[in-house]
């Protein structure tokens, strides 16, 4: 009996550390392997398998460390302005990402030089979001496209749009963020980013003020 309960808590932690390799970001996958590699660590110690335990009791050790490490490093995001004369570098990120994008929006095909505010945001110089937008009345700004790119959706280039760019779009006249999505995953975004469901514009939709603090 004891033997098989050990047997599956082998099975546990060789099923967690294989699905934190299938996490395209790297917090997730920091994450499950942590907990994943403490519990291998787990069983090599209640099995008698010393080597086992100790060498997963490291890998522990290496995950919490670079989590530590990624929590406490400042990220230094800017946006770069979208040329709407040479947008050659959007269709390029748009076809490459298309997959990806489809999973968070209704959207299939983009007008890709006909957007009132359209950048992307670059995180340590890394270009990892796109942010597409078009005015749908004088202080209204709808999002067309709101793309992080997976090894990045850890919430911090939403938070830096929706709460740190609040004088850009301010200086742009618009007081108010509107999102019509029927996709579950951009929809859980749109919630953690402090949206919230309204029925004003006669269909589902998701808004957010902007307003100063």
């Amino acid at each position: 009996m004891v033997s098989n309960w050990l047997e599956w808590v082998g099975y546990l932690a060789s099923f967690l550390v294989l699905v934190s390799l299938l996490m395209s970001s790297i917090i997730k996958l920091r994450w499950i392997n942590l907990v994943g590699s403490g519990v291998f660590s787990l069983y090599g110690f209640l099995i008698g398998a010393l080597p086992v335990g100790f060498m997963n009791l490291g890998i522990a050790i290496i995950n919490v460390y670079y989590l530590i490490k990624i929590y406490k490093s400042k990220d230094d995001f800017k946006i770069l302005p979208i040329d709407k004369n040479n947008p050659q570098y959007l269709n390029y990120f748009l076809e490459y990402y298309k997959s990806e994008i489809n999973n968070f929006t209704d959207e299939i095909n983009f007008d890709r030089t006909n957007y009132d505010v359209q950048f992307f945001i670059l995180r340590n110089m890394v270009p990892t979001g796109l942010f597409l937008g078009t005015k749908n009345d004088p202080t209204t700004l709808e999002i067309e496209l709101d793309f992080v790119i997976p090894e990045y959706r850890d919430f911090k280039i939403g938070n830096y749009i929706f709460n740190n760019m609040k004088d850009f779009f301010l200086d742009l006249g618009y007081t108010k963020f509107l999102s019509f999505s029927t996709k579950e995953k951009h929809i859980n975004y749109l919630i953690k980013m402090g949206f919230e469901k309204t029925n004003e514009y006669d269909q589902p939709c998701y808004v957010k003020s902007i307003e100063k603090e």
